[in-house]
This record gives C-alpha cells, sequence and structure tokens, in this order.
C-alpha cells in the first residue's frame, strides 16, 4: 500500500488553517531550520534567509532522490515560512528598521543533524549561500496560544491584533513573552495581491491568576 502523503494543510489544521477570529490553541514541541537576524524585512539579508532555509527544507525533502532515505522518512509537502518578531527598541512611531527576527521553516520528526548537513552537503553543489552554515535545528515549544488569520497587508496585521487582544480579555488570558509574536505566512507574497494575503498571527498565552 502505498503511503499516504503528509499535507500539513490537511493534517494539520488547527495549527496551520484558522479562521478570522480569534481561537486558543495548544501547540506542540516542533522541528525547525532557523536562522536569526535584525533589520528591515524588505531588505536583502532577509530575502537571503528565506532563500538558505527553503533550499535546505526542499533538499531535505529530495534526499531519498540522492541516494540518501533518513531513518523514519515520508513524503510530505514542505510546511511553510515562520517568523517570530519583535522591535529591539519601542517607539512610538513602528520602524522596520527597528526589527529582531528568527525565521523558520518546521521539518518533520525525523529530521536530525545529520540529516541536515546532509542536506547542507548535496544542496551546496549547486547552490552555495553564506548562511547555509548558520542555519540551526531546534525544537521550539509554543505551548498554550491565541492564534488568528488575517488576510491582506502585513501592515494592516494591527487590526487582527486588536481581535486577538479581545478574545484574550474575553476568555480571562493574558500574553507571554509579549515581546515576540509568531507569523505563519500562508501566501506568497511575491504571486499574490497584498489583499489576499493570508497569514497566521500567533502569541503565546496563560490563564490570569487572581
Amino acid at each position: 500500500m502505498t503511503a499516504v502523503k503528509h499535507e500539513w494543510r490537511k493534517h494539520e489544521k488547527d495549527l496551520y488553517c484558522p479562521k478570522q477570529q480569534a481561537v486558543q490553541v495548544a501547540v506542540p514541541s516542533m522541528k525547525f531550520l532557523v536562522l536569526g537576524g535584525v533589520g528591515n524585512p524588505n531588505h536583502a539579508a532577509f530575502a537571503d534567509d528565506i532563500e538558505a532555509l527553503y533550499s535546505l527544507s526542499y533538499g531535505i525533502k529530495m534526499l531519498p532522490k540522492k541516494g540518501i532515505t533518513p531513518e523514519g522518512y515520508f513524503d510530505y509537502t514542505v510546511y511553510p515560512l515562520e517568523t517570530l518578531w519583535k522591535q529591539i527598541e519601542y517607539t512610538e512611531q513602528f520602524d522596520k528598521n527597528n526589527l529582531q527576527y528568527r525565521v523558520m521553516i518546521r521539518q518533520p520528526d525525523f529530521v536530525t543533524s545529520d540529516v541536515l548537513e546532509a542536506a547542507i552537503m548535496n544542496v551546496s553543489k549547486k547552490k552555495s549561500l553564506p548562511r547555509f552554515k548558520d542555519v540551526r535545528l531546534e525544537s521550539i515549544e509554543d505551548g498554550d496560544c491565541v492564534q488568528i488569520l488575517h488576510v491582506g497587508p502585513y501592515d494592516d496585521e494591527p487590526e487582527s491584533f486588536m481581535k486577538v487582544e479581545e478574545f484574550c480579555s474575553a476568555n480571562k488570558l493574558q500574553r507571554i513573552n509579549d515581546e515576540w509574536h509568531r507569523e505563519i505566512y500562508l501566501s506568497d507574497a511575491r504571486k499574490v495581491e497584498p489583499a489576499k494575503l493570508k497569514t497566521v498571527l500567533r502569541v503565546q498565552v496563560k490563564s490570569m491568576q487572581f
């Protein structure tokens, strides 16, 4: 029997396919390829980080075609790009140059540091990017979170974050790690017009103590 391809849009809807209303969700520990940086996401450095992560993510997926089949491997759809964002210093007027980020792509559980190294070696034969050496494999657990689907330009995200805050207030939740928030990009901004961009916005929360 042919194994079923794991597709995150179908099999993990609770994590990646929320509606445009805020909802609470428990996010388990997951593996990611991660790069960190600072500065404006519209600048070349951020694009270079994305290219490095996608190149290695697809490189891992294609390892069996290169004669390397990791233990526990299964076919899957590459996960979407995600980023943790925070302002380096608080300013009244939002400044994209004043941002720190951790950009990442989730990996299946079979991915290990050895699997990553194998992918780097294979991908580097055709494309050698300076940031390959800085990519790290990390396990990250967000735990209790509130998330919402934002549809529209990134600059309009505050409208959706307001819905998140209202949900938290109504359900006696408060944000933790409130300097950071997570964005999961379900659309390719190079191909989709701003009004139709789909982005999952997620914050970590805990119950209020009285």
